[in-house]
């Protein structure tokens, strides 16, 4: 690449939510650069491809990846998620009953469904290498983001220059995007480590999502077919890292132990990493020709099947604002533009991020209030059916209307997943 090279947007950064954010503006016409670490089949490392993780996919963010070519490739290994199953495990005096969502009861087919996370950004590394209008600009990363008059300079780690008119932040928690445009953050971290893995198991879920609400953070199993699960197992660190060294037999002994008989005899299917649980919220979701997507602009705990969704929405949202700009003969990387974008998503990712933090909070020991009114919400769940209806259309849906990459036949997506292996 020579120095020096204009393009009207350039996205930084090349994971699920960066490759989303490419495939959404290049949908509507918009000329894409994707500058970042490659990955998917033909770069990844053997321990990059092994990894353990899954997506919950939402049925707004199945629609999106839908109208963007991408879910076809995704369905063969995913999962349909019918139902969400809360038991409270915390060991409090006034223990919550157990609270079932199911999919059925606000007439749909599921929820949505879990892929691999390997299986998803393989598709998505597909889609940008056959979309003429994006550009892939494998590099080791970008140095630095300068915005200045004629637009924003990135210098990638190579030397190369790009000057962009819209750079779109999605480099993670660490952003140099992000940096470049000044946009302050918020950031904590939790007394928790997560274990992530997959095993095979004797009894049928029958494609319900369960969460044991633990005094040591959760512990979530997610359908990955008929017999097979990945699991996100929350515990304090050192006993995480204590976990996470067993030879397979003692760590499933372990794991069963924690499940009480909910998923049968167990066996692995690969390889468990850990990862810490920490939180952070940009101050903005964009500035100075610097829009942020996903963990550049908010990281949140694996809770509720949040993180991954509430940035392919920031992707969606952040589209249909630059379609606008575009449309109306205006600057796509102009301040209108951009707080047109910061307005569409403050609400949405403000109250999420609050609320899991609280949930996840809720569940330590010594947060013996947090911990009453998650006690109580949940009898009120069990106990209303309106009220579990709300929180279905809350978890779905964002506030405000639906961006319109994320519109259209969401129930022909639903029913056409895979069940699984």
């Amino acid at each position: 690449m020579n120095s020096g090279v204009h393009a009207d947007i350039a996205v930084v950064g090349a994971g699920p939510a960066g490759l989303v954010a490419a495939l959404a503006l290049a949908a509507d016409g918009a000329e894409v650069i994707v500058a970042g670490t490659p990955s998917g089949p033909a770069h990844a490392t053997p321990s990059a491809h092994s990894d353990t993780r899954t997506a919950a996919l939402i049925l707004g963010s199945i629609q999106l990846l839908e109208n963007l070519g991408v879910w076809p490739a995704c369905m063969a290994e995913s999962a349909a998620l019918l139902g969400i199953r809360i038991i409270d495990d915390s060991s409090v005096l006034l223990r919550a009953p157990e609270v079932l969502f199911r999919a059925s009861d606000v007439g749909l087919p599921s929820f949505g469904a879990n892929v691999p996370l390997t299986a998803l950004t393989d598709a998505l590394m597909a889609a940008v290498a056959r979309n003429a209008r994006i550009l892939w600009q494998g590099t080791a990363g970008v140095r630095s983001v300068r915005v200045r008059p004629d637009g924003a300079h990135l210098t990638l780690a190579e030397g190369d220059t790009l000057i962009a008119r819209l750079v779109i932040g999605a480099d993670g928690a660490n952003s140099v995007a992000r940096q470049g445009a000044g946009i302050a953050t918020r950031a904590w971290a939790y007394p928790q480590t997560a274990i992530a893995g997959s095993v095979v198991h004797t009894r049928t879920q029958g494609g319900m999502t369960t969460e044991l609400h633990r005094r040591s953070g959760p512990l979530t199993i997610v359908p990955l077919g008929e017999n097979r699960a990945s699991f996100v197992w929350v515990e304090e660190p050192s006993e995480a890292e204590r976990l996470a060294d067993l030879p397979d037999d003692l760590f499933l002994n372990e794991l069963a132990a924690r499940l009480q008989g909910l998923l049968g005899e167990l066996r692995t299917t690969g390889r468990r990493a850990t990862f810490p649980l920490r939180g952070l919220r940009a101050e903005r979701m964009a500035g100075a020709r610097v829009a942020l997507v996903g963990e550049a602009a908010h990281v949140l705990p694996p809770i509720g099947a949040q993180g991954l969704n509430l940035s392919l929405r920031d992707a969606a949202f952040l589209a249909d604002c630059v379609l606008a700009a575009r449309t109306a003969g205006e600057d796509i990387g102009a301040a209108k533009t951009l707080g047109d974008y910061e307005a569409s998503r403050r609400g949405d990712v403000e109250s999420r991020t609050l609320f899991i933090d609280l949930l996840n909070r809720s569940l330590l020991g010594d947060l013996l209030p947090l911990a009453a009114a998650r006690g109580v919400g949940l009898h009120l769940l069990a106990n209303f059916p309106a009220l579990r209806r709300l929180a279905i259309a809350g978890g779905l849906r964002g506030p405000g209307a639906t961006p319109r990459l994320m519109r259209g036949a969401t129930l022909r997506a639903s029913k056409g997943m895979a069940p699984g292996p």
